[in-house]
C-alpha cells in the first residue's frame, strides 16, 4: 500500500469554475471568481480587508511595504520556521532577530520576545505552527506596549482559532497559504489580510504594481498613475476559480482532516505514555485545524531510522523546517545566540500523512509502521 506524505484534493467544481471564468472573458486578476473569495473570507472570518495573492510568501511581502521595513530595521520571528516568513523582511534590508520556539510545541515562545527588543524593533512575526495559535494576547501587549506592528504568519492556519478569534484576526496584517500542501488549496495561491485601516488603501496599490488602478475601475478616479512602490502580486481568476471550488467545502474538509488527525493522536498515545515519542500538544486557548499531524521523537537517530522505516512500508513521513538561525545564508548575521527549542524540532519532529482523502486503513498502516519501529 503506496501513502503517498500529501495528496491535492479535488472537490469536484474546481474545472467547472475555471471553464466559467474562461467564458466570462477575464482571467486576469479580480475577476468575478476573486471577489468571490474576498467576500467569502471576509463574512466568515470577519477580516476587515482580504486580497488575494500568488502566494503566501507575496503576501508577506506586501506586508513589509506597507510597514515601510528600511535598511536596519529589526524583525523579530521564530527560527522554526520556513525561510519566506523572514525572507519577506530581509529583502527590505531588515535584520532578522530569531527567537527560540516553546519546549511544549513549535511555535514561538512569547515569553521570549521583549528580551529581544531594542529601538530598531519594528515588528513581530510569530507563525501560528500546524494550525495552532501562538499566545496571541502575550505577543500583542508586548506589540501594543513597545509600539510595534504584528504580522501572523497564518499560512497554516486557516479556519483555525484563538479564543474564538480566527487567527489571520489578531495582528495589524496576516498572510495565508493555498499551497497545494494546504488544507485548501489552489496548486499555488496566498492571501493578505489587512485588519488596520491604515493600510487598506496602500494594499491595494502595493498589489496593482504601485498604481492606483483598482480605484480607477471602482470609478473613483478618472485615470490611474504610478502612486507609489509595489508589483504584479495578482492571481488571475483561474487560481481564484479553483480555491471558490475549495472553500465553499471548507467545512467537509476541515471536518474529515480533524477525523484523520484524531485517529493517528488516539494510535500513537500509547507511544507517548511510553516515553517514546511527544505528540502535538494544543494549548487551552488555540484550536486544531488538522493542518499536520507531527511526532517529535527523543533523538535525531530515531528521527532518521524511523523515516527509513516507514519508507521501507511505502509510507512517506517528512521532517520539516531547519532553524533558520543556522542556515548558510544567516549563520553569520545571526547574534550566536543558542536557540535549543528550535535546534530539537529541527532535528526530531517528523509530519505523518495528512490529506483529505486518507483512509482509516491508511491512517492504520501509519501508526501501525510507527509503532513497528519503535
Amino acid at each position: 500500500m503506496h501513502i503517498p506524505f500529501n495528496k491535492p484534493f479535488l472537490t469536484g467544481n474546481e474545472t467547472a469554475y475555471i471553464e466559467q471564468a474562461v467564458r466570462s472573458g477575464k482571467i486576469s486578476g479580480d475577476g468575478l471568481f476573486t471577489k468571490k473569495c474576498h467576500h467569502f473570507f471576509e463574512d466568515k472570518y470577519g477580516f476587515k480587508k482580504v486580497l488575494l495573492t500568488t502566494s503566501c510568501t507575496d503576501a508577506l511581502e506586501m506586508a513589509a511595504i506597507l510597514l515601510n521595513i528600511q535598511e536596519g530595521d529589526e524583525i523579530i520571528a521564530p527560527a522554526y520556521s520556513f525561510v519566506s516568513t523572514v525572507n519577506a523582511f530581509v529583502l527590505r534590508g531588515a535584520k532578522i532577530v530569531f527567537a527560540d520556539s516553546e519546549a511544549s510545541n513549535p511555535n514561538i515562545d512569547a515569553t521570549k520576545i521583549e528580551a529581544l527588543i531594542t529601538s530598531k524593533t519594528k515588528a513581530i512575526v510569530p507563525i501560528h505552527y500546524a494550525g495552532m495559535a501562538c499566545d496571541m494576547d502575550m505577543i500583542m501587549d508586548i506589540a501594543n506596549r513597545r509600539n510595534l506592528y504584528v504580522v501572523e504568519d497564518a499560512a497554516q492556519a486557516i479556519d483555525s482559532y484563538y479564543k474564538d478569534k480566527p487567527l489571520g484576526s489578531i495582528g495589524q496584517l496576516a498572510a495565508f497559504s493555498f499551497h497545494e500542501t494546504k488544507n485548501i488549496i489552489s496548486g499555488e495561491g496566498g492571501m493578505l489580510v489587512i485588519n488596520d485601516e491604515q493600510f487598506l488603501q496602500r494594499a491595494e496599490i502595493i498589489r496593482e504594481k504601485g498604481t492606483n488602478r483598482s480605484a480607477f475601475f471602482r470609478g473613483e478616479v478618472d485615470k490611474y498613475n504610478w502612486v507609489d512602490i509595489g508589483s504584479s502580486f495578482l492571481p488571475s481568476d483561474i487560481i481564484a476559480a479553483f480555491l471558490y471550488a475549495q472553500i465553499e467545502n471548507i467545512d467537509a474538509i476541515q471536518a474529515k482532516r480533524n477525523t484523520s488527525w484524531q485517529a493517528y493522536y488516539e494510535g500513537l498515545k500509547p507511544l507517548q505514555d511510553a516515553g517514546k515519542i511527544k505528540l502535538p500538544f494544543i494549548p487551552k486557548f488555540a484550536t486544531n485545524n488538522a493542518h499536520i499531524f507531527y511526532l517529535v521523537c527523543n533523538t535525531v537517530e530515531d528521527r532518521v531510522a524511523l523515516i527509513d522505516h516507514l519508507k521501507k512500508q511505502d509510507i512517506y513521513a517528512v521532517f520539516h523546517y531547519l532553524s533558520l538561525h543556522k542556515s548558510p545564508y544567516y549563520r553569520e548575521k545571526h547574534d550566536g545566540r543558542d536557540l535549543p527549542e528550535s535546534d530539537h524540532y529541527s532535528d526530531c519532529l517528523i509530519r505523518l500523512p495528512m490529506y483529505f482523502e486518507l483512509t482509516e486503513e491508511e491512517i492504520n498502516a501509519v501508526i501501525n509502521g510507527v509503532k513497528s519501529f519503535f
